[in-house]
């Protein structure tokens, strides 16, 4: 027999269910469906209504087990990327949040709800009550949003956001909207308000004539998403998060709560002792740039995100380390030392092998002889190889032939005229050669004796 409801104004206290899910059990409409499954009970009597008012869980016992204390609230992020229902079952069997989240996480409730195509942060937590505090538009918690739209929109068009706007009979409140850059046809804006009602900034960028391609959740509140990688998630601080909630409910509200600098650093949860380390004696890494590094090498219960494969560095061996001369020398080298044969038995490394001695006055055939070709005969001093100077031009020897100095003989194709009697005949190549200096031109006299 189940305990007559009490009046929830006759005593302080909240509903059983509330209590429940405060606790971690389950959330509130589960918890509604537990007790009509009789699942629930009180002092050992089972429960039939879910209206029933209690100030503690004391006595209270689910499936048998008594309920403890409802533990501290605990807040986490959450990168959520597009493509996943912010709900814990699907009946149409499409992926959720909780098939990408790791395990070893408590029961998480997600704070607000995010589309199925929107992306970016979301605050899920362990307490009930936090999760209504935080939804509740009369708080005053600020969202702020980054959107890509399709079209044309003008700063004023977004100022008047402010004023608030109605659309299909639906109000909806202040919304500070900035234009943040452009991208050819698309624009970037940047919206933040506090009422965050159902598909709000869809909708109202969808009145201004915009078409939204991309919708993402950049802060709630003091928390932000910062450079979070997509999919991790970490837990707040119990410290930042006693200055949230104590700023939340004093003056201000929301508002002053939302502009709290907090140290925004992230918690790490100790790993379960299935993916504990095999050296307990190890310390755990202190800043999170190490627990990063380490979060490669454990398992995926204790790395809140997927660890990325570590490829190694290519590591260059041999000859593949040098460059191209010291390749080749590399390469020299292992021959020598695989067939020292043909380098001779008593040759050190690196010098040539020396060339069979030729008696002086020899001839020394060429690498490719030919038969009408005479050999080279191998010079008596000197380099064996050196080669032999450049024969001097004709012109140049004592001896020379005149074949470069020999005017041309005029032929019987020569149509060139003769030079005029008493003038200097032309010089140059094809005429007669010039007189040696000293000799008188003809007509003239020359020099007295």
């Amino acid at each position: 027999m189940s305990p007559a409801p009490t009046p929830e104004s006759s005593r302080p206290g909240d509903r059983i269910a509330k209590l429940l899910a405060r606790a971690g059990i389950a959330s509130r409409r589960e918890v509604e469906r537990m007790i009509a499954e009789g699942r629930v009970a009180l002092d050992g009597q089972v429960l039939t209504t879910p209206a029933t008012v209690l100030t503690s869980l004391h006595g209270v016992t689910v499936d048998g087990n008594p309920v403890a204390a409802p533990a501290p609230a605990r807040l986490f992020r959450f990168h959520k990327p597009a493509g996943l229902l912010t709900t814990e079952r699907d009946p149409a069997g499409r992926p959720t949040i909780y098939d990408t989240l790791p395990k070893g996480l408590p029961r998480l409730m997600p704070v607000g709800r995010l589309d199925l195509s929107t992306e970016g942060l979301l605050l899920m937590t362990t307490d009930g009550e936090l999760k209504r505090q935080l939804e509740l538009p009369a708080t005053g918690v600020e969202r702020s949003y980054r959107a890509r739209a399709y079209g044309q929109v003008s700063q004023e068009q977004l100022e008047e956001l402010m004023l608030g706007v109605e659309i299909e009979g639906v109000r909806y409140g202040s919304i500070n909207a900035n234009l943040e850059r452009r991208t050819g046809a698309n624009v970037w804006i940047e919206l933040t308000l506090t009422e965050g009602k159902n598909r709000e900034v869809r909708r109202v960028l969808e009145h201004l004539g915009l078409k939204v391609s991309r919708l993402i959740r950049t802060r709630y509140g003091p928390f932000e998403l910062a450079d979070m990688p997509v999919g991790a998630v970490d837990e707040i601080r119990q410290h930042d998060l006693i200055v949230f909630r104590k700023a939340l409910t004093g003056p201000g509200g929301g508002k002053a709560a939302s502009n709290l600098h907090l140290s925004g650093k992230s918690k790490a949860i100790d790993a379960p002792p299935e993916a504990a380390p095999a050296d307990p004696a190890a310390t755990p890494p202190a800043n999170r740039a190490e627990r990063r590094k380490a979060s490669a090498q454990i398992s995926e219960p204790e790395a809140y995100k997927p660890a990325r494969p570590q490829r190694p560095k290519a590591e260059k061996k041999g000859p593949e380390k040098f460059g191209v001369g010291q390749r080749r020398r590399h390469q020299a080298k292992t021959q020598r030392q695989a067939n020292p044969a043909p380098f001779g038995a008593g040759q050190a490394e690196g010098q040539r092998r020396p060339r069979p001695a030729t008696a002086e006055g020899t001839v020394r055939p060429g690498r490719n002889p030919r038969p009408d070709a005479p050999g080279r005969s191998a010079p008596a001093s000197g380099k064996p190889f050196a080669k032999p100077s450049a024969p001097r031009h004709a012109q140049h020897d004592d001896d020379g032939s005149p074949l470069l100095d020999r005017p041309k003989r005029a032929g019987p194709t020569d149509r060139r005229p003769t030079a005029a009697p008493g003038k200097r005949p032309p010089t140059g190549k094809g005429g007669p050669t010039r007189p040696p200096r000293g000799t008188p031109a003809p007509g003239k006299r020359g020099p007295r004796s």
